[in-house]
């Protein structure tokens, strides 16, 4: 834009510095929002402070984000501590998501993304006694989490799975088979369930079962049955895609030798011969 002559404002900032972050561009990133005011005299706004937050969260510098919040020049809103909060759910950073997630319960209390973030947080820590308050929290005050949900588009029609919810689906008995058939393609792999993205206190049987019945998991099973394969499998999902999902997907679009795009509540995941578009860096 600047060798054409064109002047880029706000938003085109926002679009630079999230591409920065979605990359892991660090130092290009800090460089671009330092010359927002000094070179194109665009004063940055709280979505320019949260785009930072997350460039330096998503990198593990948790810290310099922090400095970041505490020198902006105006009160920080959800998306910053948002940012924050799912750096640390990702970095593991427990003392600080409880800072982040109290400030957005303060922010947008009806919001159930703070209690499943920071019950992620305390899952993940075996922490079970504190997942049980936050759900008693958010029963009090009436906060519903959405389920985890999934769509795939099939012959012009639009099919539905959510998470655990298996049997809904008339042909289930068909997607059962399949993921049957993919969990020894997947063993054969090297693929190991990671237990820690299931938020029950429950033994090890019964999270590998949940991991199992996850939507995505679910629609792309579907898609396997149903997509022909010179087509690229194509699934949305409401939230953002788990980390054992995440490293699944990659292996079956590696065992099954199909391209798999997934689009969750963040971006675009394109999965082809065992990689993700996203370089797993998400």
């Amino acid at each position: 834009m600047f060798s054409t002559g064109m002047v880029p404002d706000g938003v085109t900032f926002v679009g630079v510095l999230t591409a920065c972050s979605y990359t892991g561009k660090v130092k290009e990133g800090l460089d671009i929002f330092e010359s927002m005011k000094s070179k194109y005299m665009v004063e940055p706004k709280t979505e320019h402070y949260a785009c930072m937050v997350d460039l330096l969260g998503r990198a593990g510098k948790i810290n310099e984000a922090v400095n970041i919040i505490e020198k902006m020049p105006m009160e920080a809103d959800a998306a910053v501590w948002g940012s924050l909060l799912g750096a640390c759910r990702t970095h593991a950073k427990l003392d600080l998501a409880e800072v982040a997630a109290k400030k957005l319960l303060v922010i947008e209390p009806e919001n159930a993304g703070p209690y499943i973030l920071l019950s992620n947080i305390y899952a993940s820590q075996g922490k079970w006694n504190d997942v049980a308050e936050l759900r008693k929290n958010m029963r009090a005050r009436s906060v519903k989490k959405s389920p985890g949900s999934s769509w795939i588009e099939v012959e012009k029609r639009v099919h539905m799975f959510t998470t655990g919810d298996i049997r809904a689906h008339p042909e289930h008995s068909m997607i059962m088979k399949m993921l049957e058939n993919l969990d020894v393609l997947l063993r054969e792999a090297g693929y190991n369930p990671d237990g820690n993205f299931v938020l029950h206190d429950v033994d090890e049987e019964e999270k590998l079962y949940s991991l199992r019945y996850h939507s995505e998991k679910l629609a792309v099973a579907y898609g396997l049955l149903k997509v022909p394969k010179e087509i690229p499998i194509r699934v949305m999902k409401n939230l953002r895609v788990c980390g054992d999902c995440h490293t699944a997907i990659k292996l079956i679009a590696k065992v099954t030798e199909r391209e798999i795009i997934l689009r969750d509540a963040n971006r675009f995941h394109h999965f082809k011969d065992g990689i993700c578009s996203c370089r797993d860096y998400w």
